[in-house]
């Protein structure tokens, strides 16, 4: 049960100092408005002492007014003074603690059962940068910061409709994270909203830092290599997933918005795809396909022809397969394994250091694993230029990074045991489990499969902006959407 405010102004400032324990940076100051003691409560560094008594003087400036009661104090300092006051006032604890923590201040009046709350917020906080995951050629150059607040009004600078709704909750247990639902309540499924809204209240973490953590809540389905959500630095690209009828989920905290629901073909486009000529960025989707098809099967199909059918291979390459394999001390799909592994170890080494230190990783690894091991004899030279060319083509689609690791690791593994058998079955096995995951009510793989005519338009080739404007596209649009109680 929620501890609320009572008249008594020491009554409550114990109730906050036992909220707060002896944490030193909780700030309490004892002072007397127009002959009625207060307190003023805050948290150094979130909010701004200077601030906070250049507002006060407005008050104390006015020595003919003179309140006859603590409620004629309060109704005076609410609506007939520039203080710049939050529309709502603290009535319990627990009010106290949320606004407190979010950087206001709380005045408490003695005889008075409720708390006024000053916009004194004067957090420190990244400033808004070009964001370093997602970049363009054209467009915007502003991403996501970490401030909440922040995050909502670069959306709503870009969205100036009133169909742009904005809703709050609190998640974790311990942090009391705030999380906001941005979506346009004209073009949004009404069901799916309720569902995720619903999944969200029945989140049960002890923390939240990101917004990554409440994927598996929303994810009702079995175990998949793929994603049914999506994240995005970019204001332009949220807002542009809004204007489709999805939903935007943002953590205070997190620079990365959750787009919902999110489908596979999305992971092949960009925001310069819509500011180029159509001929060129179709010939760029189909590209990032071909990528992720290389970066994928490549490994596995390689390994798989020169062990089980080596006629396949012209015979100049054939034969350098099979000296570079009678040079090194590893089978043929041993030492692909090797060797992505490798590449992932240094890939993480240069992302935990520090960046000075991350170059000089990559180019000792370049040296040791492209020079040095070939020419020790430990891994031949075909397996490092497949190898190579697959890592580039993974970096073509960088959404789909974690996936295509794995499955690339899977497909070596079924080409050096099985064969062409091997890679046949795990091929039908990664479509099968893509076709069969919905993304709230709507197919994971929409809408190349079920086939729509929105594919057609902007799918794997995309049409001219005379085509795309006179058919507005929403996922309202989309075959096979459900009730979204099921994925």
């Amino acid at each position: 049960m929620e501890q609320t405010l009572t008249t008594s102004l020491l009554d409550n400032k114990l109730a906050l100092k036992g909220l707060f324990g002896t944490a030193t940076d909780f700030y309490t100051k004892d002072i007397t408005l127009m002959g009625y003691p207060a307190c003023i409560c805050m948290f150094e560094g979130l909010s701004s002492i200077e601030r906070l008594w250049i507002m006060m003087l407005d008050v104390l400036s006015k020595p003919d007014v003179q309140p006859e009661t603590p409620e004629e104090l309060f109704d005076y300092i609410l609506k007939q003074t520039a203080i710049p006051l939050e529309s709502k006032s603290v009535v319990c604890v627990e009010d106290a603690r949320a606004q407190l923590t979010a950087g206001t201040s709380v005045i408490l009046i003695d005889g008075v059962a409720r708390g006024l709350v000053l916009s004194t917020q004067s957090m420190q906080f990244r400033s808004v940068q070009e964001p370093s995951g997602e970049g363009n050629v054209r467009g915007s150059r502003e991403g996501f910061t970490e401030p909440l607040r922040v995050n909502i009004s670069l959306m709503r600078r870009l969205i100036r409709s009133g169909e742009l709704m904005v809703e709050t909750m609190t998640v974790g247990e311990h942090t009391k994270t705030e999380i906001a639902l941005l979506y346009n309540t004209q073009l949004v499924p009404k069901q799916m909203l309720s569902t995720v809204k619903r999944r969200l209240e029945s989140v049960k973490l002890p923390f939240l830092f990101d917004t990554g953590y409440l994927a598996a809540f929303l994810q009702k389905s079995r175990f998949s290599f793929f994603q049914s959500v999506g994240y995005t630095e970019r204001p332009d690209t949220a807002c542009a997933k809004i204007c489709e009828g999805k939903i935007i989920i943002m953590a205070n905290g997190s620079p990365f918005a959750m787009i919902v629901p999110y489908f596979f073909n999305e992971n092949f486009q960009s925001m310069d795809d819509y500011s180029e000529k159509a001929y060129f960025a179709s010939l760029i989707r189909i590209l990032k396909y071909s990528a992720f098809l290389i970066a994928v099967m490549l490994p596995g199909v390689f390994v798989s022809v020169a062990n089980f059918t080596p006629e396949l291979l012209p015979p100049e390459l054939l034969y350098k397969v099979a000296s570079a394999e009678l040079a090194t001390p590893l089978p043929l799909f041993m030492e692909a394994l090797f060797v992505n592994f490798l590449l992932e170890i240094v890939r993480e080494a240069g992302l935990r250091l520090p960046k000075p230190i991350g170059h000089s990783v990559s180019l000792v690894a370049a040296l040791i694993v492209g020079d040095a091991a070939v020419s020790a004899g430990i891994v031949g030279t075909p397996v490092v230029i497949v190898a190579a060319m697959t890592a580039i083509c993974t970096f073509v689609v960088p959404s789909l990074y974690e996936p295509i690791t794995v499955l690339r690791i899977l497909y070596i593994l079924a080409g050096g045991l099985l064969g062409p058998l091997g890679i046949v079955t795990l091929l039908f096995c990664m479509l099968l489990g893509m076709c069969g995951m919905n993304s709230f009510g709507i197919p994971y793989t929409a809408p190349i499969a079920p086939g729509s005519s929105a594919f057609w338009r902007d799918g794997l080739l995309r049409r001219n902006w005379h085509t795309l404007a006179r058919a507005d596209f929403s996922i309202d649009q989309l075959p096979g959407k459900e009730t979204g109680e099921t994925q």
